[in-house]
């Protein structure tokens, strides 16, 4: 079992949030264009960075393994989320700086970047508990 503890925390200025995780604090925020600085990521976006950076780490965790050679690893995330639909969409494209990889290899690759953490939670049931306090 994974639990992770995240706070965030918003003051007066629209939407500016700082995002507290262990010894670590991020800044989201909103775009211009719905009424924020863009001080930082918007939500939508910190959720396609996770499955991004999971998956990322979790082919390097292989890769390094195998003692395969790729290079650099680039993750790209697009979520196309449908309201009218409520239907949400991810894609992922993954790129290696320098691979020499078989399809075999490749194949491999393939199967472990959909068996990320995120992926499979992604997937999965999700049910969320809200408590309102005082």
């Amino acid at each position: 079992m994974i639990e992770v503890i995240v706070s965030a925390a918003i003051g007066l200025e629209p939407y500016e949030t700082k995002v507290q995780a262990r010894q670590h604090t991020i800044t989201t925020d909103e775009p211009l264009s719905l009424g924020g600085k863009d001080k930082g990521m918007n939500p939508f976006e910190l959720l396609a960075a996770s499955l991004a950076t999971c998956t990322a780490a979790t082919l390097k965790m292989y890769i390094d393994r195998k003692e395969w050679e790729v290079g650099g690893i680039r993750v790209e995330v697009k979520i196309n989320y449908n309201k009218a639909e409520s239907f949400t969409n991810f894609d992922r494209k993954i790129s290696f700086e320098d691979a020499r990889l078989t399809p075999e290899a490749l194949e491999s690759l393939y199967g472990i970047a959909n068996r990320c953490p995120v992926h499979k939670l992604l997937e999965g049931q999700v049910g969320i508990t809200t408590v309102i306090q005082k």
